[in-house]
This record gives C-alpha cells, sequence and structure tokens, in this order.
C-alpha cells in the first residue's frame, strides 16, 4: 500500500456534506467526496464514471489551519425568461489549510500522483470558484500507513498563523481519518459522515456513510520564540533629587 499526500489551501475552500438547495454549507474539513472529484477530474474521468476504484481509498485529513467562515448571500436571474431565481446562501472557509491523504495500492497511487502533476481539468477546493493557491501534490509515501504520513508531514500551516502561535515549541492539529473494517469504532471516539462518493452522475448522486476517528498530532512550530524574561522594574524614586527639607 502507498499513501498519497495532498496541501489543500486556497482563499476560499467549500468542503459540502449535506449542501442542498438554496442553503450550500461546508464542513469543517474537506470532505471524501469533495477529493475524490478533485482526483476524478485531475484523471480526466467523466461524472458518469464508474468510481469503484477511487471510493475503495482510505482518506484521512489534517486541519493545520482551520480558517474563517463565511457567508455569501447570492441572487441571479433566469438567463432565458429573466425571472428572478431563488436565493441562495452560499459558505466557505476562509483562508484555510489541510493536509490531506489516501492510501490505496501502489498502482493507484502512482496513477493518481501523475494526474496530479499534469491533471486533465483545473482542480478546485470543492467549488470551481475556489482554486488552489499553493502546489496540491506533497509527494507518495511508500512506506508508512495513512495515520503515520499524517503525524509526520510539517506544520503547512501560513507563516503569520505560525507566528501568532509562536510561544508554543509544538502545536496540535485536529486529525480526522477514515477507519478500516476491523476498527472496533465503539472504543474510539468516531462519527458518521455522508461523503463517500457512489456516483457523480448529475442525474442522480449518490453518497453513503462512512465512519470517521477522531484524533490530533503534535507538530513542531517552526517560528517558535523562548518566552523572553520579563523585565524587571526599574528603580525609580521621583524624590531623590528633592533637597531634604
Amino acid at each position: 500500500m502507498s499513501v498519497l499526500a495532498l496541501q489543500l489551501a486556497g482563499p476560499l475552500q467549500a468542503w459540502g456534506a449535506s449542501a442542498r438547495f438554496a442553503r450550500r454549507t461546508t464542513e469543517n474539513a474537506p470532505t471524501k467526496s469533495g477529493v475524490i472529484g478533485l482526483l476524478a477530474a485531475a484523471q480526466g474521468l467523466e461524472r458518469t464514471a464508474d468510481l469503484t476504484a477511487l471510493t475503495a481509498l482510505r482518506f484521512g485529513v489534517r486541519i493545520d489551519q482551520p480558517g474563517t467562515r463565511i457567508r455569501d448571500f447570492q441572487t441571479a436571474h433566469h438567463p432565458d425568461t429573466g425571472q428572478a431565481m431563488p436565493i441562495s446562501d452560499r459558505y466557505y472557509l476562509a483562508d484555510a489549510v489541510f493536509v490531506a491523504a489516501l492510501e490505496g495500492t501502489a498502482d493507484l497511487i502512482a496513477e493518481l500522483d501523475a494526474a496530479l502533476r499534469c491533471p486533465h481539468y483545473l482542480p478546485f477546493l470543492g467549488r470551481r470558484s475556489c482554486p488552489p493557491s499553493r502546489p496540491l501534490n506533497l509527494g507518495v509515501h511508500s512506506t508508512g500507513a495513512l495515520e503515520d504520513v499524517l503525524a509526520a508531514e510539517p506544520w503547512h500551516a501560513a507563516e503569520w498563523h505560525q507566528r501568532r502561535h509562536r510561544q508554543e515549541t509544538t502545536v496540535a492539529l485536529p486529525v480526522l481519518t477514515e477507519t478500516r473494517g476491523g476498527d472496533t469504532a465503539d472504543s474510539l471516539t468516531a462519527d458518521t459522515l455522508r461523503d463517500q462518493p457512489l456516483s457523480f452522475d448529475p442525474r442522480h448522486r449518490r453518497y453513503a456513510l462512512r465512519t470517521v476517528q477522531n484524533r490530533t498530532v503534535t507538530v513542531t512550530n517552526p517560528h517558535a520564540q523562548p518566552a523572553t524574561a520579563r523585565r524587571g522594574v526599574p528603580p525609580h524614586d521621583p524624590t531623590s533629587l528633592l533637597e531634604d527639607v
């Protein structure tokens, strides 16, 4: 098995798992369906293509910089009739950075690595209006499991965000990983999310539930600074220069 690591950073990202109709929400971290869609687009697959091989990949994501949730209020008119379309609310994550990892067979991971280096369609972070601001591909790891890769990657948060935590030499980052078949989810902090893509066909998109574990990993802060010693109060006597009365 091999692991492909991705860096997901951009001014805006949107990862909806239950967004429908006029309210388009976003999760706090990239969804498996969103990242699988990105990889399928890089391979040049059509929306009606068979996703069996891609959905078999095991998925995990690390939140390096959570970003800020913002709301975009949109209005539109029908291009032919001129009638007003339903008002929609779209939610985004601003200034967020994530490290995603996918674990699968060596051959498939090598194909995806090559597709990301020369994508058929331009990649985007959840929505077409959200282009990445950094290179996506962090490389292929042929040794170690998905959890090992997410723990070993350096902290990819923006420099200003790392400096904001300069008092901390290490930081704890949340990690969401897909469970294996034999994991005892009851003994773990687990959750379920409907983002396992079965079909991207616009006529009948289908998603299944998958189980996600919540953990944390500790990484080094490259911009940590030792706490400066608190300066003592300088001696000061406002009456020292007065003559004796």
